[in-house]
């Protein structure tokens, strides 16, 4: 059986995004098993869930939380995936799925763009993802496929185009055939997109904890088709705007309770609504938006869209149902710090928006 969707990364994230989103309305009929997801690390709790997608059956998503007030408590099926593969075991298989798929979407968690130096393309497979990926992308032009539609959902701005960027460093640093290169550059739809769900806990064998809100923006490209339709996937002409406010607030916020929650030393299981439960905590999270986060905003002329985003993500952030471990968030935190911090600070900058940021600045260094 082809599948039309070839999926890299088994996060609980994707299971309640993209494969949720797929479930509900793909683009050709309904969403059962149109996903073939590969596995492309060595994780163990990737290999269970990988061994549950290759049985074909559906998995649930507890879907709890607050939606302008109103509790919304339900559980959805999610039966978009038919098929799991471990790349680095059955790499064949890997390479058979991507040949007949039309669309490519990935989420490989923060460090998933990192290359390794020794990476070759006789490898089977190479070690990281751009290698993985280039390598499969030069057999599909070998066997004269068509171009595929690729989507990066990693929380990377511009994902589309910086990963695009890898696979041509690779080609060309691997001597392959210049029409390749072509072909990746010319052909192949890379497409910058941003991803927006709060995803609190994994289920077993397979499905997660997920709030109600939801976003896929993806930024319109000429000849773009689109793989699901639901409400809450929105193509858009200026995705940037998107990217900010995801980033600078709600990214941001949580990298700022992550850093206090560090600070203070607090316990392994505390979250982000019981860190909110303290008055003086959300005091001190909403004045930091107020002093260093929405002027930033306002000086680009996103004030009032900034001030309407906050709020949601105040009411997303306290949602009594979900229980969003700091821990979880603390992952890989100097680099969040870099990306959230560093680039609200440096945004600030380019446009010399007058607005003193100490808070943001002390942590940074911290």
């Amino acid at each position: 059986m082809p599948f039309p969707i070839l999926q890299f990364g088994t996060s609980r994230f994707l299971q309640a995004h993209f494969d949720w989103f797929v479930a509900c309305g793909y683009v050709d009929g309904p969403g059962t098993q149109r996903i073939a997801v590969v596995q492309t690390t060595s994780s163990r709790d990737s290999a269970r869930r990988i061994a549950f997608f290759d049985t074909g059956a559906p998995y649930r998503i507890h879907v709890r939380g607050l939606d302008n007030g109103k509790p919304i408590d339900r559980w959805d099926t999610v039966d978009s995936v038919g098929r799991g593969v471990d790349a680095n075991a059955d790499w064949g298989a890997a390479e058979k799925l991507f040949l007949n798929a039309r669309w490519i979407v990935s989420n490989t968690g923060d460090r998933g763009y990192d290359l390794d130096p020794d990476d070759r393309p006789d490898d089977d497979p190479p070690k990281s993802f751009p290698a993985k990926l280039t390598k499969l992308l030069y057999a599909r032009f070998a066997a004269s496929r068509l171009a595929p539609t690729l989507f990066p959902c990693e929380l990377i701005e511009g994902n589309g185009d910086k990963l695009k960027g890898l696979a041509l460093d690779l080609a060309a640093g691997w001597g392959l055939p210049q029409a390749f290169q072509n072909w990746l550059s010319d052909d192949c739809l890379w497409v910058n997109s941003l991803v927006d769900r709060i995803v609190s806990a994994p289920l077993e064998p397979a499905g997660a904890v997920a709030e109600p809100y939801s976003l896929w923006a993806v930024e319109d490209r000429p000849g773009l088709v689109m793989p699901c339709r639901h409400p809450s996937v929105v193509v858009t002409n200026d995705l940037k705007r998107y990217e900010r406010l995801k980033l600078f607030i709600l990214n941001l916020g949580h990298t700022y309770l992550a850093e206090l929650w560090r600070r203070r030393g607090g316990a392994k299981d505390e979250t982000v609504r019981g860190l909110l439960g303290d008055a003086a905590t959300l005091a001190e999270l909403n004045d930091l938006f107020d002093r260093e986060v929405l002027p930033a905003f306002d000086g680009l002329g996103m004030g009032d869209e900034a001030r309407a985003y906050r709020a949601t993500v105040i009411e997303r952030f306290r949602n009594p149902f979900l229980d969003h471990r700091l821990a979880d968030i603390f992952a890989n935190h100097a680099a969040k710090k870099q990306r959230r911090f560093g680039g609200l600070i440096a945004l600030t900058e380019q446009n010399k928006v007058a607005v003193a940021q100490p808070r943001l600045r002390a942590a940074l260094a911290a």
